[in-house]
């Protein structure tokens, strides 16, 4: 799984110009299914994510995290981060989980971030042509892989 996170002021995503979800203060966390994920991919993301230090504290240094500072975090399905770039002009999407596969890892992940935030967490529409927004704060932009575990 590869996800890339943004900490935002807002964000919201709309789907044919109809309004699916929004959050204030947060991450947006956009999240690419490879079709060798898992379990195990779920768990650390999950995990990393509701941890990450990414928040400022009293003297203006990242060191709370989300669940530390009360944001939010809306998740969006995203296949294009597991395009491979390595030969020719056009991105290939081979290593992207097929959506039988996808679907329920997507469901799980959302859960399981749901249960190390102690929140709802609101989603895109997988699959869908989506409109994201968002207002990228710091900025602060971070990816991760979790095959690479960095």
């Amino acid at each position: 799984m590869r996800v890339l996170i943004q900490r935002v002021t807002q964000a919201s995503v709309a789907v044919e110009g109809r309004a699916v979800s929004a959050i204030g203060p947060g991450l947006v966390v956009l999240l690419g299914i490879g079709e060798a994920d898992g379990a195990d991919d779920i768990e650390w993301l999950a995990g990393k994510i509701a941890r990450l230090r990414i928040f400022d504290d009293a003297a203006g240094v990242m060191n709370r995290s989300v669940v530390d500072a009360g944001g939010d975090v809306l998740v969006v399905s995203q296949f294009t981060l597991m395009a491979s770039t390595h030969k020719g002009n056009r991105p290939s999407y081979i290593r992207a989980a097929a959506p039988q596969v996808a679907v329920p890892l997507y469901e799980a992940f959302v859960r399981e971030l749901e249960l190390k935030l102690n929140r709802r967490v609101p989603t895109g529409v997988f699959g869908a042509d989506m409109q994201v927004s968002l207002v990228n704060d710091g900025p602060v932009t971070i990816w991760m892989d979790s095959k690479r575990r960095e």
